[in-house]
């Protein structure tokens, strides 16, 4: 029992210290407009348009070898005396 309430003290008084006054302000850092933004989703548009078809091809392969392992019938080993 006083093991548990000395680490929620600690606990406790590490939270309360922690403050958000030392987090950088985000409008200066960041000063890009509307066009940067738009170019950047352009390109992430871009990305994701060419993953869906591979993807595809990529489940399409697999399935196709899957059916070729499985249509495929292995030979016993001849016993040998």
């Amino acid at each position: 029992m006083q093991r548990t309430r000395f680490l929620l003290t600690a606990l406790v008084l590490t939270l309360a210290t922690a403050s958000p006054a030392l987090a950088v302000d985000t409008s200066k850092a960041y000063n890009s407009g509307i066009l940067i933004l738009l170019f950047i989703g352009f390109c992430a548009l871009i990305i994701v348009a060419q993953l869906v078809p591979a993807v595809l091809a990529l489940l399409g392969m697999t399935k196709e070898a899957g059916k070729r392992a499985s249509s495929k019938k292995v030979a016993a080993p001849a016993k040998s005396r």
